[in-house]
């Protein structure tokens, strides 16, 4: 979504007020920062590793 279409939707007050209230909270603390980071860098979790060749032989 674009910012154009964004305040479309939500309008330039309620934008405003959303900046406001991000300006006085408070840092997360580290903890949470690096959870998120592992979120966002990694969002599907581990991934598996490469499907292994099948040792069953069709008749």
């Amino acid at each position: 979504m674009s910012p154009d279409e964004r305040r479309r939707i939500l309008g330039s007050d309620c934008i405003a007020h959303i900046h406001a209230l991000v300006e006085v909270a408070p840092e997360p603390p580290p903890d949470v920062v690096e959870a998120l980071r592992r979120i966002f860098t990694n969002p599907a979790g581990e991934t598996p590793g490469a499907a292994r060749p099948s040792t069953v032989t069709s008749a």
